[in-house]
């Protein structure tokens, strides 16, 4: 059903069953049984003023902009059209006493139609509240969907940066090796090819396990090894129960390709790089660290390439769930640590 459907099914089946209640109420209030026909044309009227006002009132709130009024503007407003929309129901109520013959002297008492106009509001109070509540929660998972959808354009993007990136710096690696050494070329080749067919594969996807991640790792490791030969060491030491964790694709392998490029390239006898990964609380601590170091022993302010989509990917996926750092963990070394939750 679309939302008119759904809206007057709920009017028609609510201003019902309140009429129903209303009936049953007097009935069972009566010493003898039974309702009179006057008293059942009475509830109907009431009933659909209550359908007609109702309806008035949100298209007054639709129309009007009232629905975007912040709660301290559309307050006074609407208590305003609720006591004009009850002192109304009340005068519809007497009118119809009048035709039927009932009418009386008290039905004018101040006390009476105190009473009968505060009852009638707090009904529309009511309404309102279901129909405002409704509405705000429509509007607020509209909003997310929005959010969501906007973020999942972002970190496409973002993604979709880091392939070419990558794939260019591989192909300058293996341009290197043509001419200076063949075989160890082919073999270079070889691993690009692995490389190509995951990064592929992991394009479409939002997130992949550590381990997926963690193949592509080695084998962009393997490449860059025969490009520097022996002056790029690696070293892992991986927790085994963070193998199944979820983690955004290509994060590690950017992060490891910022400290070789960095780090390693810039030294003359080159270096280590470590990936170490724990569970620690539920949550997966990834820390790289390559020989090399920043400027000043200050944490990175994520202006290269590879740190600020990083940064960027971890705030979109996570909000403040995670954490990243990268620091000068020595005078030799520096350490990237990513730190995520289990679950999104």
């Amino acid at each position: 059903m679309n939302k008119r459907l759904i809206y007057w099914v709920c009017q028609i089946g609510g201003w019902s069953l309140y009429g129903g209640l209303q009936l049953a109420l007097y009935a069972s209030a009566r010493s003898t049984p039974g309702i009179d026909l006057t008293h059942i044309i009475g509830e109907f009227t009431q009933m659909g003023f209550y359908l007609l006002s109702t309806h008035f009132l949100r298209y007054i709130l639709v129309n009007f902009g009232w629905l975007n009024y912040s709660i301290a503007r559309l307050t006074p407003r609407i208590s305003a059209l609720i006591l004009l929309l009850s002192s109304l129901n009340f005068s519809v109520l007497l009118l119809y006493a009048f035709f039927a013959g009932e009418l009386t002297s008290n039905d004018f008492l101040p006390k009476t139609v105190i009473f009968n106009i505060i009852g009638t509001a707090v009904v529309y109070i009511l309404w309102s509240m279901i129909y405002l509540t409704f509405h705000y929660f429509e509007r607020y998972n509209k909003s997310l969907k929005y959010e969501a959808a906007a973020k999942e354009i972002e970190l496409r993007n973002l993604r979709s940066q880091l392939n070419p990136h990558f794939i260019f710096n591989a192909l300058n690696s293996i341009r290197a090796l043509v001419d200076e050494d063949p075989i160890k070329s082919k073999s270079a080749i070889t691993q690009l090819s692995n490389i190509l067919r995951n990064s592929l594969t992991v394009d479409r996807q939002r997130m992949v396990t550590f381990s997926e991640e963690l193949e592509m790792v080695k084998d962009y490791l393997a490449l860059e090894t025969i490009r520097y030969e022996e002056r790029l060491k690696t070293k892992f030491d991986i927790d085994n129960h963070s193998l199944h964790y979820l983690i955004p694709p290509l994060m590690i392998q950017t992060l490891v390709e910022n400290g070789i490029k960095h780090g390693i390239s810039t030294l003359r006898n080159g270096g280590m790089v470590e990936v170490h990964s724990k569970v620690e609380d539920d949550r997966l601590l990834i820390q790289i660290r390559n020989a090399g170091q920043y400027v000043d022993g200050q944490p990175a302010t994520g202006t290269g390439f590879g740190i600020s989509n990083t940064m960027k990917r971890l705030e979109l996926i996570y909000g403040d769930q995670a954490s990243f750092r990268i620091v000068n963990e020595n005078k030799k070394t520096v350490l990237t640590e990513v730190v995520l939750p289990k679950t999104l």
